[in-house]
């Protein structure tokens, strides 16, 4: 598609740059100054995921006056922000009618209908932002991400479709991007075959921007969030963390599987495929030149970064069957793979295996690992099971860390009292992995970023 536009950048717009009217006007200018933003993803406005979240735990509770006075704050805070952006006052109308609907109709647990629900955040702030560019005088209309994100029906964490996204975006976006408009879709939300709304899960906003910028054949793919860059540490946790200007696909990829919170996990996949550019900007101060994310780097140093990565669940699975036996661990994976459970971290002895599971990644729902009673029962068929969880994986990034001596022994050396849990160490050139109770992660992060960067 690039072939009639010879810069074509995709932008992405987090919670915090949707999080008020100010906020929207200062994306609304970055949009402005560059031509090339022809498309934007946007995420709900801040917090307003987790309201609808609510909604729904209410609904399901059958709890119906806390549910129409969460609905009456959203619609409330909503119409304030229609109104400053001098949106129509029937801009939001049709979507507050069926949002409502929506929670009415809930009255037991459903992923399906809680994917539904949720979409509803994404779908008002696009709304609101194209009011915002409006007022900005740049003429701007919405597409339906339903319309051009195609996905599986794995309800709460689907599956993007690659192929039939491609298709999705040649039929519904092409000949619209022809034009001088820049066009506006949601973050987070896509829909299967059949039509129904799905989510990607938490964060998928991220990712939704890649894939599009992916199908379209993107040149750029700017990630606006609200700092400036990504970081070598959370500075929260680490006030003398820097921002990484440069960094290649591999070492940016290990720090958002690794608790950066600047990218979702899989953002960069689609980015790798297609070649494009990936940049993370900070909305509020858009001149800062953030970071530029490419394919490779000439300059790439043996210590990069210390990722974080919170609300991580340890599964111990113990047998004596396991001794000298065949098949086991496969058995195991074969469960998790049977929940759509991706697995970080795996060690094992004669007879046991421990391997990790992050919080996020039972989906949208919020849920843990303890409430998926199905799993837990799967995986006690086979052996025994023990769940620990409020872990924390500490992660050393870097490049060739497993062909430079010495690193391990530093490692443990600054970590003094903290307890280690489990050690991950040789699967990967670009990663050291820890992990540690979590009241005990920051000092393990502040110890090992003040030790090797």
């Amino acid at each position: 598609m690039s072939n009639f536009i010879d810069t074509l950048t995709v932008a992405k717009f987090g919670g915090t740059s949707m999080g008020s009217v100010d906020a929207m006007e200062s994306a609304a200018k970055i949009v402005n100054a560059n031509p090339t933003i022809r498309l934007v993803v946007v995420s709900a406005t801040s917090g307003t995921t987790n309201q609808l979240l609510h909604v729904y735990k209410a609904a399901v509770r059958g709890e119906t006056l806390v549910v129409n006075d969460l609905l009456g704050a959203l619609e409330h805070r909503h119409l304030e922000m229609a109104k400053n952006l001098n949106a129509h006052p029937s801009t939001l109308d049709e979507i507050f009618s069926e949002l409502s609907n929506t929670a009415k109709e809930i009255t037991t647990e459903s992923p399906r209908q809680l994917d539904q629900l949720l979409s509803f955040g994404e779908r008002m702030s696009a709304q609101l932002f194209r009011a915002a560019l409006e007022k900005n005088h740049i003429t701007a209309h919405t597409v339906d991400a339903r319309t051009l994100l195609a996905t599986n029906s794995f309800f709460g964490k689907a599956e993007p479709q690659i192929e039939a996204t491609r298709a999705h975006c040649a039929r519904n976006l092409l000949a619209r991007l022809k034009e001088k408009e820049v066009l506006v879709t949601e973050g987070f939300i896509g829909a299967d075959s059949h039509g129904a709304t799905t989510t990607l899960g938490r964060g998928g906003s991220d990712y939704s921007a890649a894939l599009l910028a992916e199908a379209i054949e993107a040149t750029n793919l700017e990630i606006w969030t609200d700092v400036s860059g990504i970081l070598t540490m959370d500075p929260r946790t680490v006030k003398e963390a820097k921002i990484i200007r440069e960094i290649s696909f591999a070492e940016a990829a290990e720090l958002a599987n690794f608790g950066a919170k600047v990218l979702h996990p899989a953002t960069l996949l689609p980015a790798m495929r297609a070649g494009t550019i990936v940049f993370v900007k900070n909305t509020f101060s858009p001149f800062d030149p953030g970071t530029k994310i490419y394919a490779e780097l000439a300059d790439k140093p043996l210590f990069r970064a210390v990722a974080v990565r919170n609300n991580q669940t340890l599964i111990t699975v113990s047998s004596l069957r396991m001794l000298n036996a065949h098949g086991f661990l496969a058995k195991i994976f074969a469960v998790l793979a049977e929940h759509e459970l991706s697995v970080d971290l795996v060690t094992t002895s004669e007879v046991s295996v421990a391997l990790t599971i992050d919080g996020t990644s039972l989906g949208s729902s919020g849920k843990g690992i303890r409430e998926n009673k199905a799993l837990f029962d799967a995986l006690s068929t086979i052996a025994e099971v023990r769940i620990e969880e409020n872990l924390s994986l500490i992660a050393l990034i870097g490049n060739h860390l497993t062909q430079s001596a010495g690193i391990a022994a530093r490692a443990f050396a600054c970590l003094g009292d903290v307890n280690v849990r489990l050690i991950c160490h040789g699967a990967s050139h670009n990663n050291l992995c820890f992990l540690v109770d979590s009241e005990q992660a920051n000092t393990a992060a502040q110890h090992l970023h003040r030790a090797f960067l």
